[in-house]
């Protein structure tokens, strides 16, 4: 007899909507809350869960923050839930234009024109930044 068991990580996104300024970009975003955790698996059916972990990520600048583990369950029983500020602390800051509470600066590589807003295209030239 042969037995299959396996052990991975997993993840799972909830269906949950929130609008919020950021504190660090100062834009508008919408948090995106998911659980992280670890699962046994007999014969590729998971079994058992276990190091859950709830996290929010921002759509505005891509920062993670943790999130009160009472939160997170009700946010995953489907409870309409506010996040608030005390609920979050800061795993990781944002990856994208904006960090440590400013935004950078863009410059058009075509004009040179400088800006601190997030454009797609340059107002001067009309070209992709």
């Amino acid at each position: 007899m042969f037995l299959m068991v396996g052990v991975q990580n997993g993840r799972k996104d909830f269906d949950f909507n929130q609008v919020f300024i950021c504190d660090l970009c100062g834009s508008y975003g919408r948090y995106q809350v998911y659980m992280t955790f670890t699962v046994l698996t007999l014969f590729f059916i998971p079994c058992f869960r276990w190091n859950r972990q709830y996290f929010v990520q921002s759509t505005c600048c891509g920062s993670t923050y943790a999130l009160d583990p009472d939160i997170g369950r009700r946010i995953a029983r489907g409870e309409q839930v506010e996040i608030l500020p005390q609920h979050l602390t800061r795993v990781q800051a944002g990856t994208g234009n904006y960090r440590a509470g400013y935004r950078t600066a863009k410059r058009c590589p075509s004009c040179g024109f400088t800006t601190q807003e997030d454009f797609a295209f340059c107002p001067k030239c009309g070209r992709r930044f």
